[in-house]
Parts: structure tokens; sequence; C-alpha cells
């Protein structure tokens, strides 16, 4: 049989250890091509003692879907699930699953993982019934302990000597019915929560080797910025000589842009990063960032049409009722609460590197471009890090630490300062939508939709910086998530104007789709005032997805929906300077590039106070409805929910990064203000039975409605409508004002 792997830093011992052997050397390594995943020893392995090791190539954020994973293992297994050591985002170990995104670790990820653990029991019990000549059929299986018609009985330990598991995962092999679960669909605790409760040293800010050094980075002034002819080549001059009397000072590495300190204590290693004198060129000016509509407007595009149905110009032209609306979404922040950081060890003409990437992966491909070296000689071993749903600094913290441990022959610690962690996250981008609508029958929509999307893609920054990869704009298709709204339409155009991007930008929680539904589901709020309709009510009129109306009417009648039209203006009968209003907003998250992948559905209802004194907006309370089909661990669903609604109102409500003409300003929390815990609402969840219905990605849509139901409830309250996120004080004050 394959020698079983060792459990994850989730379930060991301190990090800073189990990846060194006894003469605190790396384990051996592979090559990365022969992680086949094709097979089922790949994914499923099985110790001498009756342990599962459940492999895949995708990562924990925090989402619990390390305990998922290893509950869908369990359930096909027979085993307990304390038995089973999940294995996630160790390049030598785990196969490419592609990146941890779009909500697709269980929709996807999991399929193949449990495909293998379904083969590995039927192999088990096929080794079982040779042994005791016997039907498979007569077999029982009870807590990875086969049961024979005889009395006879064996472990899975033990049956497991001598097979290799090593043929191709098979589609066509049965798995267990939803009658048959006594492990999926039922609420688990998460795996990975005691050991961060006693404080164990899970994460990569954790991990510390022999003769570790520490690093610090000094940055150029073109803050936040990864495109332009500046890139890697502003720096004029470095004063080595500014530094020579920190002590432990080991070496000022410079190459391009690339400038790293490296000392024997950390706080020598800060202390260097801020006295070194370093001389640049100034960088080209930014064009207005804080007017995010107007940057986006200017920057060149080209247009990719995606759907056209009918004849939406004719159709818009015939009607003296038609809308047009333009929503505006802000640069936002991943705003992780701590620092990026990664420690690499060079040695010996091989590299490891313990990261907090979202995409191990993605990363051992920069780094092997980066140190150019071959495949084999490089490993990514992902470790708990900082959250953020998207691209932080993770992968240039990784990325810095290993060209540093190159340089200087020693492991390499690299922890990013707050202010660098503001400035040089690949932001999630600004957006402009455009729509014009009219109802044009009982039924149907005439509806058209373009946005305008800056690309995100986010080179790794120590490649650009030593001039591995050039600074060139890289065009991608990501504005096209959830662009099709999810009602019946006659005539309807739908396109994004793609372009470079302006600042650095990456994916962020709901890509281009939050933003998008934010539009969508505004705009049929507006549609149904100009009508007079029961906002509710008039989207049903032309829903065609059953589930998406059945979802909508339920969460409407669980947060007790008042039918009318809008708005109420309802005043707080103790505080009359207070007004109440309640907002709707669903859809189902879809992601990928057009037509894409649908994941779950989401509805929201959620009541705010607005202050007409101060501007300021209050969420009291969020009902949402949730159907993601196949829950595996429901409280791990609910968790998610929770944790969607506070980040999504933080960035309706408060979030937008700031710029001069150099680059991002936002470099600390008290310029880029977060939801604070006396702001958080009453959230109630409603989880839609699944039916027999298989499982969707469940991180992401949670967020989707969310910007939009905002937006609905202050119109409610007020009669103000607010386009542009986030509905600040001031803008909110503007919009009241505008009304008189």
């Amino acid at each position: 049989m394959n020698a079983p792997l060792p459990p994850d830093a989730a379930h060991t011992a301190p990090v800073s250890r189990e990846r060194l052997n006894a003469h605190g050397e790396p384990p051996p390594r592979h090559a990365v091509n022969l992680v086949n995943s094709h097979k089922v020893a790949t994914f499923i392995q099985i110790s001498p003692e009756g342990e599962v090791f459940a492999i895949n190539g995708h990562v924990d954020l925090g989402t619990g879907v390390r305990t998922a994973f290893a509950q869908i293992v369990a359930e096909e297994l027979d085993v307990p699930l304390h038995r089973v050591r999940m294995v996630m985002g160790d390049t030598d170990r785990t196969p490419d699953q592609g990146p941890t995104t779009a909500s697709a670790s269980i929709q996807s990820a999991a399929v193949p993982m449990r495909r293998a653990a379904a083969q590995v029991r039927r192999a088990l019990l096929e080794r079982a019934a040779e042994r005791w000549a016997c039907a498979v059929d007569a077999l029982n299986v009870s807590d990875g302990v086969v049961q024979g018609p005889q009395g006879e009985n064996a472990g899975y330990g033990e049956l497991a000597q001598g097979l290799r598991f090593d043929m191709d995962i098979d589609a066509t092999v049965p798995l267990k019915s939803p009658e048959q679960y006594r492990v999926v669909g039922r609420s688990t605790a998460r795996v990975d929560i005691p050991a961060k409760l006693t404080g164990a040293p899970v994460y990569v800010h954790d991990v510390r080797l022999p003769g570790m050094l520490h690093a610090r980075m000094v940055r150029p002034p073109y803050r936040g910025r990864d495109v332009g002819t500046m890139i890697g080549h502003s720096l004029i001059d470095v004063d080595r000589a500014s530094v020579a009397h920190i002590p432990g000072l080991v070496a000022v590495v410079v190459q391009g842009d690339f400038v790293g300190v490296v000392a024997r204590r950390e706080e020598h290693a800060i202390q260097a990063a801020r006295q070194l004198k370093v001389a640049w060129r100034a960088p080209p000016p930014l064009p207005e960032l804080n007017n995010p509509e107007a940057a986006v407007r200017a920057n060149p595009s080209a247009e990719r049409l995606l759907l056209e149905v009918g004849h939406i110009d004719s159709a818009l032209d015939a009607t003296t009722d038609t809308l047009q609306a333009t929503y505006v979404w802000p640069y936002q922040m991943h705003g992780s609460i701590g620092p990026s950081c990664a420690v690499a060890d060079f040695r010996d003409g091989a590299v490891t590197v313990w990261s907090g990437t979202q995409n191990a992966h993605f990363l051992h491909t920069d780094l092997v471009a980066l140190l150019g070296l071959p495949e084999a000689a490089v490993r990514i071993v992902r470790l708990e890090a900082s959250g953020c749903y998207g691209r932080n600094c993770a992968d240039d913290a990784a990325a810095e630490a290993a060209f540093l441990s190159r340089e200087v022959g020693a492991p390499v610690r690299v922890q990013l300062m707050r202010e660098e962690e503001h400035a040089w996250e690949p932001k999630g981008t600004a957006q402009v939508m455009d729509v014009r609508g009219a109802v044009t029958g009982n039924d149907t929509l005439a509806y058209a939709f373009t946005n305008r999307y800056p690309s995100n893609n986010a080179p790794v920054l120590a490649l650009l910086q030593t001039g591995v990869v050039p600074p060139d704009p890289v065009v991608e298709h990501k504005g096209d998530r959830t662009v099709v709204p999810q009602y019946r339409c006659s005539h309807t155009r739908i396109a994004v104007q793609d372009m470079a991007p302006i600042v650095r930008a990456a994916w962020m929680r709901g890509v281009s789709a939050l933003p998008n539904v934010f539009a969508h589901e505004s705009f049929i709020d507006e549609l149904a005032f100009r009508h007079g309709e029961d906002p509710l009510a008039f989207r049903l009129r032309f829903m065609t997805d059953a589930r998406a109306r059945e979802l909508s009417e339920a969460v409407a009648a669980r947060a007790g929906w008042q039918a009318g039209p809008r708005p109420r203006r309802t005043a707080d009968p103790s505080r009359p300077h207070v007004l109440k209003g309640r907002g709707f907003a669903q859809h189902q998250y879809v992601h990928g590039t057009f037509p894409g992948v649908g994941s779950a559905w989401c509805a929201w209802v959620c009541d705010v106070d607005v202050d007409t004194r101060t501007g300021v907006v209050h969420v009291t309370k969020v009902w949402v409805g949730y159907d993601c089909g196949l829950v595996i661990n429901p409280a791990g669903v609910r968790h998610q929910i929770h944790g969607n609604v506070i980040q999504s109102i933080s960035r309706a409500l408060m979030e937008q990064v700031n710029f001069d003409e150099h680059g991002v300003v936002s470099q600390e929390w008290g310029a880029y203000p977060i939801l604070r815990f006396g702001d958080l609402p009453e959230i109630d969840v409603l989880v839609m039975p699944a039916q027999g219905r298989p499982p969707l990605g469940a991180g992401e849509s949670g967020s989707i409605p969310s910007a939009a139901a905002i937006a609905n409830a202050i119109f409610d309250a007020t009669g103000a409508r607010l386009r542009a996120v986030p509905f600040m004080p001031g803008r909110v004050l503007g919009a009241l004002q505008a009304l008189c």
C-alpha cells in the first residue's frame, strides 16, 4: 500500500517541527506532476491502524470545508469522523484541483475524493469477502470494521495491508444515497477550532525553524500598483551604510525594485526597513480613483457581448416607461486582520515555503518562475493564516521569503506590517454598471445591462519588481459573474466592457457578482416603484426559476413581509428623526466565465434604521433564505451565512479604498473602517430542504443580495435611491437633501 500521509497542522503538535525530519530537514519531495488526480490513492490512503487520510487540492480559508470534507469521506467509508485526517494544500502531497475560489470546494473538488472513498470501501469489502469465502452483500461495516456472516471481523487497517489503491477513479461506482447518511447532513463541530481556541501554533505566523532569520521589505512609492513602465525600474539608489549600525543585520537584498532587509531578530529587521535610505523615481500619477465611475469610464475597454435576445433598442424605444440607471461599486479591501506572513527554507537547490496562500499550486508555479527551479524543487505547504476570502498578500510574502532565503542561504520569515498589507494587497476592483429596462408585457421585461470591469490578475509582486515578469496589463474575463438577471426578458442585451487593471486588483468574495446583483436587484426595485407595485410581488411576476420563487416566498413569509408599494417612510415612534425600512433582494450566484456555473440561491429581507440627522444607516435584522441543495454540515452553512452577512453589510455601508496620485492612502483601520461588534444585526437563517438535490457551493452566495437589499430598505425608509456603494452618512444625507 502507499505510505500513509501524516495529518496536517490542524490535527497535530506545533507546525515548527512537524514539517521537518530528525535532522531539521524537510521530507523528501517529488515532482508535482506525479500527483495524479485520476488515481484513487491520490485522494484516499489508510494506515495500518485504520486511520483514513483524505487528500484534497483545495484549502480551508476559514469556511469549515476541512470538516465537511472529512464528513463526506467518513460517510462513504463508514468510519467515525475522528478517524479521518485531512491533508490539504501541500503541493508535494495533493493534486492540483485549481484555486480555492468560486464556492467550488464541495460542489466540485470533493467529487473525486468521494468517489475514491467509495472505491476504497468496495475494494476492502471485496478483500474481506475473498478472505472469508462469502458474498460482498453478506458483509456489514460499522466504524471501519468489516463484519462477516459467521462472526468474522477485520478493521480497515488490516484489510488495507498490501493494497495500493492505484486504480483509476471510476465514476460508475455506486455512492451512498441520502437516505443512508449518518454523518453527512448532521451539524458537526469544526475540527480546526479546538487548536485555535487553546492557542496551539497552527498559523503560518507561528512557524519557527532552526537558524531562521527575519525580513522586512522596503516598498517602492507606487503603492498598490502593478501596471506601468515604472514597475521594476523606479529604484535610483540604496544607501547600505545607513543601516550598517543596526545589530544583527545580515543583508540588504536588491534586485530591480525589490528591496529587502534581513536580520537575526525581527525588531532589527523592522528598524532596518524604516531607516534604510532609498532613493526612488516618482511614479506617474494615477487617475482620480476617488471618483471610481469617472476613472472606470475613462479606462480603455473592449466590449464582450454575452447575450442578445430580441430587439432591445426597438423594445425600449417603443415605450415611454423606460428606466435608465447607473450603479457604481468602489475599490474595496480584503482587510485581513492579521498582516500576511510566510517562511521559506532554501537549501540544496530546493525550497520549501510555508504560506497562507489560497492557491498553493498557483503559488508553486510562480515560485518556479521566480527562482528558476524545476517543479520538483519547489514545495508549498499551506497553513492557516489571516482570513481574506480572496487574494491578500499571502503569495507576495511567500515569494519574498523564498527569494530572500535563497540570497542569504538560511530560512527566512517575512511578516508584513499593517500599512503594507493595506496598501499592497490586491483590491476588490471597482465596477460601473449601466442598466436600461422596462416592462414590455404583463409578464416580460426588456433589459439591457453593461458592466465595466477593470481586470484583476495581480501577478505576485516579486515577479514584477525583480523583472522576471513584465508589468504589462493583462485583461481577464472576470466581470461576467451573475451578469444575467433572474427574470423573464423578451428582449435582452448583456455585455461586459473588459479592460486592463488600473491598480492592483484580484478576486474578492462574490467576484463581480455582488456588484452585478446590486445593480440587478436595485433596478428591479426601481421598476416596481415606477409601476406602483409591491417589490416582492413584482419580482414574482417575472420569475421563471421555481427554486428562486420558492425561496423568495419562504423567506418573505418567515420575515412577515408586508405587501404594498414602497416607500413607506415609517418613523420610529420614540425617535421621529429615525426612519425604518425593509428591503428585499435575491439571486442565484453564478460563477465562472459566461455562461458560468450555478451555485446556491440566496434571498435577503433586511430591516434598517436611517438617522435623518446624521445619515447613519444601521442594519437591525436580516432574514436569509438559502438553497444550496444537500447540506453536508448544517452548522457550517449557518456559520458561512453569518460571516457573509457581517462582511457584506460592512462592505455596503462603509468600505471604500481611497487613493492619491501615487497609490493607496487607506493604510490603517482609521482610514478604512469596518463593521464593529456593536453594529451587528440579528440574523435569522432559513435553509431550504435538499429535496434530493446535490450540494451546491455555499461559500459566497450569502453575500450576493446584500447591498441591493440594504439599498432597497433605505429607499423604503426614506424614498432616497442610492446607486453607489458604500452608503456612508455623507452620501445618505446628500440623497435625502436631493429629495427636498
